[in-house]
């Protein structure tokens, strides 16, 4: 049995919007890194946690986790559409040893996913995906949202579930540090944006033209046409330090309220590597061959990339 993380930041603006100076160069750089790791880890069982943008997983029955036994992905930006490969019957035991814990999580046999779970999977093992996975989804944007320290239990019985399977397994985590885009709210909105939150399914044409809109509101920022708050580089250092010192029972005293205030509207997709992190350490120290963080103002984002194993 060993386990490893692979967390990387996702974004709409990659490879859309130039983020200056040589920065791109240097992400890509780190994203070789991080496939060189995976392949000399060379894992058994890939576990995927990442947020969704309300493309898949809707109001019309939200829930604070959801393991994937059946998955396709919706392809926004450039991802993976179509079935995807999963590890259909390492995802049902994981979900029955994560239940047997008492981890309230749910499981679907036709899953939607997009680029919060597919990007940072297509860097590393390409858009014509054949490696199975087994896709979690880590509630992120519909609140309210679950209290911070059920989101490291939650990480945590995966790690002991993941131990219990006797394999190499990888934990890769999907998630932005600090960035604020537009993110639609159901309290107060009006009957029209409430229904889109409950049922979505867009016409390929009318995802294009939303996802065009959005690069373009970042290309705005970039020019310095548009405005977003700005992304806030002490509180990523802060949560990149927690994940690197190996304890995670900080994250117990971070306040959801606390976290939107200082991460910005789209934070709490972080919580995909407070769940990785805190399964890998129930296995001990670990240590880092591949830790790079960017503090892109032209994204209005903070973007990291890790690499960790048990030491």
């Amino acid at each position: 049995m060993t386990l490893a993380v692979a967390a990387l930041s996702h974004a709409p603006s990659f490879g859309n919007v130039d983020p200056g100076g040589s920065t791109f160069a240097e992400i890509t750089r780190a994203i070789d890194d991080v496939t060189s790791f995976v392949t000399e880890f060379d894992p058994e069982v890939v576990v995927v946690f990442g947020p969704d943008h309300f493309n898949g997983q809707l109001y019309s029955n939200i829930s604070p986790w959801v393991v994937g036994a059946q998955a396709e992905g919706v392809g926004d930006y450039g991802t993976t559409e179509g079935p995807i490969p999963v590890d259909a019957e390492v995802a049902r035991e994981l979900h029955a040893r994560v239940l047997e814990q008492g981890i309230e999580i749910g499981r679907s046999e036709r899953m939607k996913v997009d680029h919060g779970i597919m990007q940072p999977v297509n860097f590393l093992f390409g858009k014509e995906l054949t490696r199975p996975i087994v896709p979690v989804f880590v509630n992120s944007l519909a609140v309210p949202l679950t209290p911070m320290r059920r989101v490291r239990e939650m990480g945590e019985a995966f790690g002991r579930a993941a131990q219990a399977l006797d394999k190499r397994v990888l934990f890769l985590a999907s998630g932005g540090i600090s960035h604020d885009p537009p993110i639609p709210r159901w309290d107060g909105a009006p009957g029209t944006l409430r229904e889109r939150l409950i049922d979505y399914a867009p016409s390929r044409e009318e995802r294009l033209q939303r996802e065009s809109m959005i690069v373009s509101a970042i290309q705005k920022i970039a020019d310095g046409e548009g405005s977003s708050d700005p992304l806030n580089e002490e509180w990523d250092t802060l949560l990149l330090d927690t994940f690197r010192c190996g304890d995670l029972s900080a994250v117990d005293e971070w306040d959801n309220t606390w976290f939107l205030a200082e991460g910005g509207s789209a934070a709490h997709e972080m919580r995909s590597w407070i769940a990785a992190y805190a399964a890998l350490s129930t296995a001990g120290a670990y240590e880092f061959p591949v830790d790079r963080y960017w503090a892109v103002k032209r994204w209005a984002a903070g973007f990291a990339i890790q690499a960790a194993r048990t030491a």
